[in-house]
């Protein structure tokens, strides 16, 4: 059925609800897993309406940090699908188009499964905060199974 699912994950209590589901399914199914992880960039600093660039001490310190942050989280989902026997890839990036990036890590691994946490944001709060799970189902043709 399913061969290889995309877990996207971060650093919450949500996502690693995601991670051990993805890896009882994966196991389950006799699949591999890639995770995915997004870091973001620096925001754009604005003074006056002019937008100020960043030395390059500061981009170079930021990149570091974000590939140190996203190793970590990936080498615990990985931790954990090696020890269930799962195989397992991690994937990271640094992007504010975190949908986008799910996406298109999906279609360059091959995967035929996204299995998203959704925070289950309803109403107001959904209205307001949007929903990253609605927009990878709505720019994505792969199915989308959402762990609550």
């Amino acid at each position: 059925m399913y061969e290889h699912l995309l877990v996207p994950v971060d650093d919450s209590d949500l996502s690693d609800k995601a991670i051990e589901d993805s890896i009882g399914l994966a196991k389950m199914l006799g699949a591999a897993i890639t995770g995915f992880t997004v870091e973001r960039p620096l925001p754009p600093m604005v003074m006056e309406q002019v937008v100020i660039g960043y030395d390059p001490e500061t981009i170079t310190e930021h990149q570091a940090q974000c590939e140190t942050h996203a190793r970590q989280v990936l080498k615990r989902f990985a931790d954990r699908a090696v020890a269930a026997g799962v195989p397992f890839d991690g994937q990271f990036t640094v992007t504010d188009n975190v949908q986008q990036a799910i996406v298109d890590t999906a279609q360059r691994q091959k995967c035929d499964l996204i299995v998203m946490a959704s925070h289950g944001r309803h109403g107001l709060d959904a209205l307001i905060n949007g929903s990253l799970t609605k927009s990878v189902l709505s720019h994505s043709k792969l199915p989308l199974l959402i762990i609550h």
